[in-house]
């Protein structure tokens, strides 16, 4: 199973639109994040993890040539504003793309993208199937895990994928959620910055603590911000926890 980062930025990416504060972001390319997605293919099976705003350009770079699957985290626009740029693989494929995701990020999906669907379906529009999931499911040659997650108040989704975990955007993460998790090889977690600490989301220091507790042999942050240099800060990490990076490509 190969996972590529497509990307691993906040809501806002790095640097943030107007290239504001660009100088703070040192000259190391690694630095520069797109918005939170990945992409995944075991045995020609092609799985997606959110769709942000910048999918059409992450999709160019990593040569994705097939979206077999969808998974959607949770209804911000910073994992679904690239929804639209599925109709490509719709015209290629010749077919709908199944998207799998919580309840109430279904909801959103259906009310925020309502020229997608039903009789208000605008003709070329993007042709996506949701089906809210609440147990594993099996995608191709693989076994999809949703794991429930908090961020701030709002219930998420991370994904377990084989033995992979992969969350974004968390704040806390239930007791039987970790269970869930506990045996996988590679944990994907959101450190936002290191310091002060957030109302939704994990600060770095968190993070590595999440890791320590789940004995996960190796895990790999995401999320962060423009305070967070990739280079100073893995000096900084243990070494079974590390920055990953847009385009970063990983082997399980």
């Amino acid at each position: 199973m190969k996972l590529t980062f497509l990307g691993t930025g906040t809501s806002m990416g790095v640097p943030i639109a107007g290239g504001f504060y660009r100088e703070k972001i040192a000259a190391d390319s690694r630095n520069e994040r797109y918005r939170c997605s990945a992409w995944i293919e075991v045995g020609g099976y092609s799985i997606l993890i959110d769709a942000g705003p910048e999918f059409r350009l992450q999709s160019i770079r990593a040569a994705i040539t097939k979206i077999d699957s969808v998974l959607i985290t949770h209804e911000h626009m910073d994992h679904i504003a690239g929804l639209d740029d599925l109709r490509a693989y719709n015209y290629k494929q010749g077919s709908s793309i199944p998207l799998y995701c919580n309840q109430s990020c279904a909801d959103s999906l259906y009310k925020r993208f309502d020229y997608m669907f039903g009789e208000a379906k605008y003709p070329g529009s993007t042709s996506i199937d949701i089906t809210p999931i609440d147990d594993k499911i099996e995608l191709g040659p693989t076994t999809v895990i949703p794991l429930p997650v908090y961020h701030g108040s709002l219930p998420i989704y991370g994904y377990r994928i084989n033995n992979l975990s992969y969350l974004t955007d968390v704040k806390d993460i239930p007791d039987s959620t970790k269970e869930l998790i506990t045996g996988s090889e590679v944990l994907v977690i959101s450190g936002l910055r290191w310091e002060p600490e957030h109302p939704t989301h994990l600060t770095i220091p968190q993070a590595v603590e999440i890791a320590e507790e789940l004995g996960v042999p190796m895990t790999y942050l995401i999320h962060m911000n423009g305070t967070v240099d990739h280079e100073s800060t893995n000096k900084r990490l243990p070494n079974h926890v590390k920055l990953a990076f847009d385009q970063m490509v990983i082997e399980l």
